[in-house]
């Protein structure tokens, strides 16, 4: 019944949800969104200051003309109006805006401290559409005006209130803003609002009114502010934007009286037009003066040879330029005065970049707002219209944050021109700051599409001055935009045009091969281990496939920490090792499957080398040998103690243009290095073999490790990098080696767990072996009774411990997965680990390991009953019963002074390093615990006593001064064996560990031995000396023993005690010998079922 009922009612509701769900209260806020931003209409707004906007704007509103633009044009204001960083300076008539807190640098450093900088930022945040007149619009905005010496601003929005921020190095300042937008006759839109601001309060000093605004780092501090309405704004922006019309200027001034404390100077806005504002290209004229005869005769252009004169050029610049930095080109072969060399080309630069002298250490440009306009000329020729802006960023000033600022300065360069594809040349004029009076620069950009070892720039051109400009006169400033190799692997792929077909042109190939030559002289050994290992490499038959050449590249780029090599006992500084391939044998960059169709002549092209040329050089190995150039970058922490020296060198080597040749069949790479010197031009003129402004006597060396036997190779890149100039030259550094972590090439990756189950199966093939010999132990005190007592039940228990480890840590681990289920953390591998075979092989492993320790638990209690019958045959004299109680004994004070002396050892070698280790480490699962260096090496230890396992039987054989043979001898031997057989694993092996899972191995556990150079060497040896011990005690101390026994035969019956006779084993194995008092009247044997 009552499913019923409610069937009845959802049917009755089903309707409403219907309706409801049909209802979006956001839909029309999403239909009228305008294209670039804007507001919805439903957005409420209040405006409440009509008559201070009348009174304060009254010269606006009288020259304004009637609007004519519909409301969409209005509402697509509010991005088009917008500025982010704009530059602003005040008037110094005693009355500032707001207090600066410089206390962020100290006073040592203040002198070297960038100066501040002046930015600010407005946002129409509201356009009135429903209340428009027909010569004004009512507009609300925000203001934020900053100065700060890292470059930030205040964040914008509309839903802000007016607010001021003080902090050492920066303040920050926000205005609400309600007022007009117009638009006159002179071409202008303006803005006139006024504003609500919380000013700073001045001080009772009028020479230092901003007294409090130097303890602003002080907790819960809150600056003193007052409340001031007497606020205007006025902003004038172009209606068209052009190359000379592109400013925004602006006034923020306020209406109080001079006398009033709220009053402050008038403040000055310059900034551009943005993103969403329609550029009109007009400037012929000017752009004609510039670049006649086209094309302009530059540094760069030459022959015209290697440059791109497609149809895509707009977007390979917009891709590559737009917003980017390009680096500037040290003046080293200006000639002229100082002042002249000195100069950053047209740009009004600061004395940081005065005090490169040339070299522009630092020293970048940033292509802001481009904007590219293909077209067709009648005759069919492509080309292209194009306008940017370019910033001249000093030193100190961060590159990509420069990219944002709008402003327009000496520090700008407006410029427009044109692009002709039948010269590769983009030609325009450059406007320094604003107007059309300083239209004295030409720029001139290429685009490459060859590469080679000095020239690896994408983007290339030079600032020079038109001649009769009028301008100060300048030395041409070359700028580019390097090409990382990474973004070939598209082959520049760009819209609007077919893929950038990319060349390379080898011209230290001959080097490479002298270098090779020199490196690998002929040797036996070499050869036979070429023949036993490979490398990688590809196949014969695809030596021209650009697939197998692109997956080679990937095995060759190595991106991976370094370490020197070899490992430093003293703190190092930390380091990235990126070896980026550019380009390998006729391939430039990477290809794709969408890009297979592509034939590899098109994407790539290598320049012949002619027959007289250097690179015509033999060896035996030519065939197989491949053209490379590559890009190496290192990385390092510089907070680390390093030395000075060794970061310097680093420092020499941080950035190296790479090309040379890659022998597969050994896995070495020979390249010649070039790195580019920033040097002032006189310290130029005394470098010698510079090419193109870099030094290219370079040498560097990269062995892979090989593909094959990855388990007993350590799979580390070695790289050793060396100058071949003389020790005396400026140039010169000393030689750097390194070695990097362990890497997986392309075919390795999925095999990561490889190794762990080929440990696996040896782990399984050694536990059986145990098994084995234990079993035979147990067979061999089955057949001889009469040895038994004199088994060491310390031994056992050493043997019993070790195999009790891994069975309680792997149920801990098991039921913790069981438990956790699928939403816990896991360690990293437990996702491999899930497969059948890892699965299978845990399971025999832990089967194996528990009968094993069954077998040594069963050994136990054959040597504990035998001894109890011993002593309940003979209670008057326990002596005579074997006891391992000074067994015991013995061996721990052994193992105590041992692990003592390795304790110490191990804290000298950790305190004679100048910086200590840090007291933590980091677990698989990113959790962080305590690291205690004694619990470290007790568990080592105790791993290591395990291996000594006999130590505790020859003890006893000595202190029960034995007359028989406890142990067989494959017993003693082949656990021996087995114990040992980690350690001569580990001494072949590769000693790094698994680089991505934090989990040990199967097969050797370093957190439960000292696994090490020294210790796999020392510990079999004493190992060995043990089991050699027991070899001779059994074989030989007997005799020694019945001597003595003769000897002291008399004193033993003197004493009047009964002393106990070893009767002889019976024949058969199922039957003990009984040890009886006196003589054996009554005495029976009794059947020892105990192996039944």
């Amino acid at each position: 019944m009552a499913s019923k009922n409610l069937q009845c009612i959802g049917a009755f509701l089903l309707p409403f949800f219907a309706v409801a769900a049909s209802f979006d209260p956001f839909q029309f806020h999403q239909n009228v969104q305008p294209m670039g931003g804007g507001q919805g209409p439903f957005i409420p707004h209040e405006y409440v200051r009509f008559d201070d906007v009348k009174r304060q704007c009254r010269s606006v509103l009288s020259s304004a003309s009637e609007l004519t633009f519909d409301a969409n044009r209005a509402n697509a204001l509010m991005p088009e109006l917008t500025f982010v960083k704009g530059d602003w300076k005040q008037d110094t008539d005693g009355a500032p805006l707001m207090p600066f807190d410089g206390t962020d640098v100290s006073g040592g450093s203040a002198d070297g401290a960038p100066d501040p900088m002046p930015l600010a930022s407005f946002m129409l945040t509201h356009v009135d559409v429903g209340r428009r007149g027909k010569t004004a619009l009512d507009v609300s905005g925000v203001l934020g005006v900053a100065i700060s010496r890292n470059g930030t601003s205040p964040e914008m929005g509309p839903y802000v209130s007016p607010e001021l921020k003080v902090w050492p190095g920066s303040t920050e300042l926000k205005i609400l803003f309600e007022g007009v937008y117009t638009e006159n006759d002179d071409g202008e839109s303006v803005l006139c609002m006024v504003g609500n601001a919380m000013l700073p309060r001045r001080g009772s000093d009028a020479g230092n009114p901003w007294d409090w605004a130097k303890n602003t780092d002080h907790d819960n501090f809150q600056p003193p502010v007052m409340k001031d309405d007497n606020v205007l704004l006025v902003l004038r922006y172009p209606t068209t934007l052009t190359l000379t019309t592109r400013a925004v200027r602006g006034e923020l001034t306020s209406t109080n009286g001079k006398s009033n404390a709220a009053y402050f100077d008038a403040v000055h806005l310059l900034s551009q037009l943005g993103a969403y504002s329609n550029y009109k290209f007009g400037s012929e004229k000017l752009v004609e003066k510039a670049c006649t005869p086209h094309p302009y005769r530059d540094d760069i252009l030459g022959g015209g040879r290697g440059l791109y004169k497609g149809n895509s050029f707009c977007g390979i610049l917009d891709r590559f330029s737009s917003e980017d930095v390009l680096a500037v080109v040290p003046n080293w072969r200006c000639n002229s005065t100082d002042a002249t060399c000195r100069r950053l080309g047209p740009f009004e630069t600061d004395k940081a970049v005065d005090a490169t002298d040339g070299a522009f250490t630092g020293v970048s440009i940033v292509m802001q707002d481009v904007r590219c306009e293909p077209r067709n000329a009648p005759s069919g020729e492509s080309s292209a219209r194009v306008s940017a802006v370019f910033r001249a960023v000093p030193p100190w000033e961060h590159k990509y944050a420069a990219g944002k600022r709008s402003g327009l300065s000496g520090m700008t360069l407006s410029a427009e021109g044109v692009w002709r594809a039948s010269t590769g040349q983009l030609c325009m004029v450059g406007c320094l700051g604003v107007g059309a009076k300083a239209c004295h620069s030409r720029v001139c950009l290429y685009v490459q599409t060859t590469f080679t070892a000095t020239r690896r720039s994408i983007t290339v051109g030079q600032i020079t001055r038109i001649d009769g400009g009028g301008a100060a006169a300048h030395f041409p400033l070359t700028i580019k935009r390097r090409v990382h190799p990474t973004e070939l692997w598209s082959r520049f792929g760009v819209s609007g045009g077919a893929p950038l077909s990319m060349a390379y042109n080898y011209t230290k190939v001959g080097q490479a091969g002298e270098f090779l030559r020199r490196s690998e002289p002929f040797d036996f050994g070499t050869v036979l281990a070429k023949s036993l290992l490979s490398y990688p490499g590809i196949a014969a038959n695809h030596a021209d496939d650009a697939t197998s050449l692109s997956s080679l590249a990937d095995d060759l780029t190595l991106h991976v920490a370094a370490v020197p090599d070899p490992f430093p006992r003293e703190r190092f500084e930390r380091l990235f090792f990126q070896l980026e391939v550019l380009s390998l044998g006729s391939l430039v960059g990477r290809t794709s499957l969408a890009a297979q169709s592509t034939p590899l002549s098109a994407s790539s092209w290598v320049q012949p080398q002619p027959e007289s040329s250097s690179t015509t050089w033999s060896h035996p190995t030519e065939s197989s040998l491949l053209n490379v150039s590559a890009e190496l970058s290192l990385s390092g922490d510089t907070n680390v103690n390093a030395s000075s020296v060794s970061r310097k060198s680093y420092v020499n080597v941080s950035s190296l243009f790479l090309e040379g040749v890659y022998n597969p069949v050994n896995g070495r790479m020979y390249l010649i290095g070039c790195r580019s010197i920033r040097a002032t031009r006189k310290a130029f003129s005394t470098l010698k073999e510079v090419e193109d402004g870099m030094d290219c006597s370079i040498e560097m060396r990269v062995e892979y490790p090989p593909t094959t036997a990855q388990w007993l190779i350590n799979p580390t890149a070695k790289v050793r990098i060396a100058s071949t100039r003389d020790p005396g030259d400026p140039l010169y550094f000393n030689k750097t080696a390194l070695q990097t972590l362990p890497i997986l090439y392309r075919t390795q990756r999925q095999d990561i767990l490889s190794r762990r189950s080929v440990e696996g199966i040896l782990r399984i093939a050694t536990l059986t072996a145990a098994i084995a010999v234990e079993f035979s132990q147990l067979m061999y005190i089955k057949a001889n009774t009469e040895v038994m007592p004199y088994v060491s039940l310390v031994m056992l228990g050493v043997q019993a411990a070790g195999y009790s480890v891994p069975l309680i840590t792997g149920a801990e681990a098991l039921f913790a997965r069981i438990t956790a289920g699928s939403d816990a953390a896991v360690p990293p591998s437990y996702e491999v680990d899930r497969s059948t075979l890892y699965w299978t092989i845990d399971c025999i492993v832990k089967i194996l390991i528990l009968a094993a320790f069954l077998l040594t638990l069963r050994l136990a209690q054959k040597v504990w009953r035998s001894r109890i019958r011993m002593l309940t045959r003979a209670p008057l004299e326990p002596g005579r019963v074997p006891s391992d109680r000074k067994v015991l004994l013995y061996s721990s004070g052994v193992h105590l002074v041992g692990f003592m002396v390795i304790l110490m050892a191990h804290y000298v070698s950790v305190y004679s390093r100048p910086v200590r280790d840090e007291g933590s480490y980091m677990d698989a699962r990113g959790k962080t615990h305590a690291l205690r260096e004694w619990a470290v090496t007790l568990e080592e230890y105790i791993g290591m006593a395990q291996d000594f396992f006999l130590l505790p039987q020859v003890i006893g054989n000595v202190v029960w001064r034995i007359n028989c043979k406890p142990l067989k001898k494959s017993y003693y031997a082949g656990v021996t064996a087995v114990r040992l057989l980690p350690h001569l694993y580990d001494y072949i092996k590769a000693p790094a560990i698994n680089p991505y899972f934090a989990e040990e191995y199967e097969f050797v556990n370093t957190s439960l031995d000292f696994y090490s150079r020294f210790g796999d060497v020392a510990i079999p040896l004493v190992a060995v000396a043990l089991a050699a011990a027991v070899y001779v005690q059994q074989r030989w101390n007997y005799k020694i023993i019945s001597k003595t026994v003769k000897t002291q035969q008399k004193k033993l019956q003197h004493l009047g005690s009964r002393v106990y006779e070893r009767l002889p084993s019976m024949s058969s194995g199922n039957f003990e010998a009984e040890l009886v008092s006196g003589v054996n009247e009554g005495v029976g044997l009794r059947r020892d079922t105990g192996l039944s």
